[in-house]
């Protein structure tokens, strides 16, 4: 029985790669859940930018649409 580095280091490596994998997989699930809460924030002004487009045909008057019900959901949220 050696107590070298060859019997040590098998030992570790799984251990530190296991753990990255492992913080990796949690950074990854956040950033997935922080693009969700975005996309779903992001509904209610689509739908109003899609309304004003198909009453004016208007890409203009729909992009303000979308942008003021944007701010206005942030600017509501914050209080």
């Amino acid at each position: 029985m050696r107590l070298g580095s060859e019997w040590v280091m098998p030992l570790v490596f799984p251990v530190i790669s296991e753990l990255l994998i492992f913080l990796a997989l949690v950074i990854l699930g956040l950033i997935i859940l922080f693009l969700i809460k975005a996309v779903i924030q992001l509904v209610i002004p689509t739908v109003a930018a899609v309304v004003v487009w198909y009453l004016t045909h208007s890409l203009i008057y729909a992009g303000i649409a979308f942008l003021m019900v944007a701010v206005l959901q942030i600017a509501l949220k914050r209080k």
